[in-house]
């Protein structure tokens, strides 16, 4: 047997192939569903987590705190591909319903945004897990204030833990 007459069973085939070099996306319904959101998001949703921040100064988030969001996700292993972030700021008016039926949230993160101003029937405390509507809520200090403070990041961090079971 040569090298030029080896044939390959498609079992073999399968398993020399089994991880794809190219991921195949359907950028087309993509395009669709970010055209029908009634918001303007950040990110791509895969693991349904939504981060809804409040700031008057740009669409998201300024440079520094947006560093300091993607140095949290880091560390809960997630990635802006894996997060939608909503300024309620500039997207009037943001609900949990809206939330839930165009995102499908399945835990959110409050930073610096009180549940009634997303149209929450529950209150709880900034760093409670909070169940509702088979969704997660957290609520945090707003991102410019946990850069600064030692404490309040530690107080998220091990909220963050038991959130994302890490």
């Amino acid at each position: 047997m040569s090298l030029d007459n080896i044939e390959l069973t498609p079992f073999l085939i399968q398993e020399l192939f089994k991880n794809s070099l190219v991921e195949f996306y359907d950028t087309e319904s993509e395009k669709k569903t970010k055209a029908v959101l009634p918001f303007n998001v950040l990110g791509n949703n895969r693991s349904r987590v939504v981060i809804i921040i409040e700031n008057d100064e740009t669409i998201y988030l300024p440079d520094t705190q947006l560093n300091f969001l993607l140095g949290i996700l880091s560390a809960c292993k997630l990635t802006m591909d894996d997060v939608a972030i909503i300024n309620i700021k500039k997207n009037k008016p943001v609900s949990y319903k809206a939330i839930e039926l165009e995102l499908k949230a399945e835990k959110i993160i409050l930073f610096g945004v009180i549940a009634v101003e997303i149209e929450l029937p529950i209150e709880f405390p900034y760093y409670q897990i909070q169940q509702y509507n088979n969704q997660t809520y957290v609520s945090a200090a707003p991102l410019s204030h946990l850069q600064d403070d030692k404490a309040e990041k530690t107080k998220l961090w091990n909220c963050l833990k038991q959130l994302f079971s890490i």
